[in-house]
């Protein structure tokens, strides 16, 4: 098998393909930029927004042709992420995400041509809004804790118990859905595809948040909700395996969003800095903040290699790269709570308010330490994979 290169210049990577396909995302996220502040406001973005990315092929940059798809490579996949940031919405930017790159792809791995048909390709041509529903009061990155049941009655299941922190719960049409179907423990986890509107089903209410306020993310209940058994993604209690091998691809595609933003972030504090003066000089020419600069960009390119190192690592085997994306994840969020916080700082008084986009990147890029599984989980499974 092909060892990963180290990857030392973007020319290298990127193709005129890739170029082009940039141009569009960048368009795309240009367009919708103006309105990031009116629908963080409103906690929700029009749901015709699904539909518009799907339409520009982002839904399914990955996914078979067969399925609507078009069956692109990962550095699609990092243009993609590289260039939604332009949004200045780190909300809508995940609602997109968790039906591109965290609810569809273990369907799009594991399901069947059924399942593929009724619920990927009406997600891929945006006509289902996807969820994935894992997390639980009771445990978030502890997914060998869930409580939710599904009890065989027949060629059904009945589905009992309580999610939360779900984005897109409030308006999913399906959820990419863990359950337990046998034992406690890890074992006992299966994935099933679960259509909102089954009876039994309902939304509890819409989260309130301090960051990506524009996303839904709701709590939802199962009670008595029967399905059938078709709808079981890959074997019955081997949903834990399914699980963590997504968890991958969330994880890298937060860790490439992530390094995006510090980098966006960056350009406009030192445009803002330039533009604005203190004692005779603009504030970007003080020796304080270019040396500030100066360590934060030079940590931004290190989380920017390491993530493609990431990319490159999984273009080339998959299973092999849970190491390259922990870190990537790891760092990157990490460090951007420092960049996002130093650039809020070069504003002064206007970084507090709402006048600027780096105030809702102060409180969006929390979730990076704690979404797709925490910063502390993500270094416990450094040590364990370092054998410490």
């Amino acid at each position: 098998m092909n060892q990963p290169r180290v990857i030392m210049q973007d020319d290298e990577i990127f193709t005129e393909e890739h170029r082009a396909f940039r141009k569009t995302v960048r368009q795309f996220a240009d367009s919708l930029a103006p309105h990031a502040e009116e629908w963080d406001e409103a906690g929700i973005f029009p749901k015709e927004i699904f539909k518009q990315a799907a339409d520009l092929g982002l839904m399914g940059i990955r996914v078979p042709e067969a399925w609507g798809g078009s069956h692109l490579d990962w550095w699609f996949t990092t243009c993609y992420v590289e260039e939604l940031v332009h949004t200045y919405s780190a909300g809508l930017n995940m609602a997109l995400m968790v039906q591109s790159d965290m609810a569809t792809p273990i369907i799009a791995e594991i399901g069947s041509d059924e399942i593929k048909r009724e619920f990927l390709l009406p997600a891929v041509q945006g006509d289902k809004i996807a969820a994935l529903g894992v997390s639980e009061p009771g445990g978030g990155s502890d997914v060998a804790a869930i409580r939710t049941t599904a009890r065989s009655d027949g060629d059904d299941y009945i589905i009992n118990g309580q999610k939360l922190w779900i984005t897109n719960g409030s308006r999913a049409d399906f959820i990419t859905l863990a359950v337990r179907t046998g034992d406690d423990g890890f074992g006992g986890i299966s994935l099933v595809v679960f259509p909102t509107d089954v009876k039994g089903f309902h939304v509890g209410k819409k989260l309130k948040k301090i960051g990506n306020k524009c996303s839904d993310t709701a709590e939802l209940f199962f009670e008595d909700c029967r399905i059938p058994k078709r709808y079981i993604l890959g074997e019955e209690n081997m949903g834990f395996y399914h699980i963590m091998t997504n968890f991958q691809g969330e994880r890298l595609v937060a860790a490439l969003g992530c390094v995006a933003g510090m980098q966006l972030a960056v350009r406009d504090a030192v445009r803002y800095g330039n533009e604005r003066s203190a004692f005779g000089k603009p504030i970007a020419k003080f020796q304080v903040w270019r040396h500030k600069l100066a360590e934060h960009l030079t940590a931004i390119e290190a989380a920017k290699r390491l993530g493609y190192f990431a990319v490159d690592k999984v273009m080339k085997d998959s299973a092999g790269a849970t190491r390259e994306i922990t870190m990537a994840k790891l760092f990157a969020g990490d460090l951007a709570q420092k960049v996002i916080y130093d650039c809020m700082q070069m504003y002064g008084g206007f970084g507090y308010t709402t006048e600027y986009p780096i105030s809702r990147a102060f409180t969006d890029v929390r979730l990076i330490t704690v979404g797709g599984g925490t910063s502390e989980i993500m270094k416990e499974i450094l040590v364990k994979l370092e054998g410490l």
